[in-house]
């Protein structure tokens, strides 16, 4: 994806209970921006400052005014999902100053979110009849890369 392995700080998150057309709308918006401003813009989103775009996963998402920065007209404010990558930023710049990188050189590289596997478990119905009661976690990779 553009980045050497040897250069980048690694943090990953793994069967993350989050909705993964969340994770990649959100991963989408994150991507490319400095560290200072990732972190602002995942602050406002989570005080609806700031909306998260929804371009891919858009089937009936609602309109909103704040998404026109965006250059589109859908948007919403995952909370979960900016909880989420918010702590897997945290981490990242913590191994970064393990590593004794400067945290204001860095900008989100690569924010990927895959599905983890399918977690299926069992719901008791009336008349003796059982039904499956699935989850659907994600997992998340998060790499800073050098500005």
């Amino acid at each position: 994806m553009g980045y050497k392995r040897a250069e980048g700080v690694k943090a990953q998150l793994r069967h993350a209970r989050v909705k993964l057309k969340h994770l990649v709308e959100a991963a989408g918006a994150l991507r490319g921006l400095s560290v200072n401003r990732a972190q602002a813009y995942l602050a406002d989103v989570l005080a609806r400052r700031r909306c998260v775009p929804f371009r891919r996963f858009k089937g009936g998402v609602g309109r909103c005014r704040q998404a026109k920065q965006f250059r589109t007209v859908q948007g919403r404010w995952p909370m979960k999902a900016a909880r989420c990558l918010r702590g897997l930023l945290r981490s990242a710049l913590a191994n970064a100053e393990h590593l004794g990188r400067d945290p204001d050189e860095l900008k989100v590289g690569l924010v990927q979110a895959n599905a983890a596997p399918i977690v299926t478990r069992n719901t008791f119905r009336a008349h003796g009849r059982i039904n499956p009661y699935r989850t659907h976690p994600s997992h998340i990779q998060l790499v800073l890369t050098s500005l």
